[in-house]
């Protein structure tokens, strides 16, 4: 039997209903007009001018969010799969990391609700281990979630 590696086996979901439609979920993924607003967990932020997406198969990204002491957190990966308006798949680490080494993200994007005025989203983060009140990945994506829901509600 293969030996797993630890991105196979370091994995986690958060699953969330959100209260806009679907295509509008998408956006706020992939326009880096949107990032700003959500994609940080609280008291940390994401400026628009350390945001670029290149959103397609093959395509990079990169954001950088800096905590209230200055601290920068810069983030890049690459899109390896775009289904509008439904999944993403796409690296996430750190610059300077070996491409096999780095995390993957599945976002997937569910209409919910009668007419689909909601959205379900799930969130899979493979290759960090997570869990509720980690104080680490977990619960910044968490507090990320609720920016954006707060986004989504405003």
């Amino acid at each position: 039997m293969p030996e797993r590696t630890a991105t196979e086996t370091k994995q986690f979901t958060i699953t969330r209903v959100l209260d806009a439609p679907r295509e509008t979920v998408w956006r706020a993924w992939t326009d880096p007009d949107e990032a700003p607003h959500w994609l940080h967990p609280h008291r940390v932020s994401t400026p628009r001018e350390h945001v670029d997406y290149d959103v397609r198969p093959g395509g990079a990204y990169r954001y950088t969010m800096i905590s209230s002491d200055g601290t920068e957190y810069p983030t890049v990966g690459v899109y390896r799969e775009v289904v509008p308006p439904s999944r993403l798949v796409m690296t996430w680490g750190k610059p300077g990391d070996a491409e096999g080494d780095v995390p993957v993200l599945t976002i997937d994007l569910d209409e919910h609700g009668e007419a689909g005025e909601q959205t379900l989203m799930t969130f899979h983060l493979a290759g960090i281990a997570g869990q509720p009140g980690d104080a680490g990945v977990y619960d910044g994506w968490s507090e990320a979630f609720e920016e954006l829901e707060a986004r989504l509600g405003g």
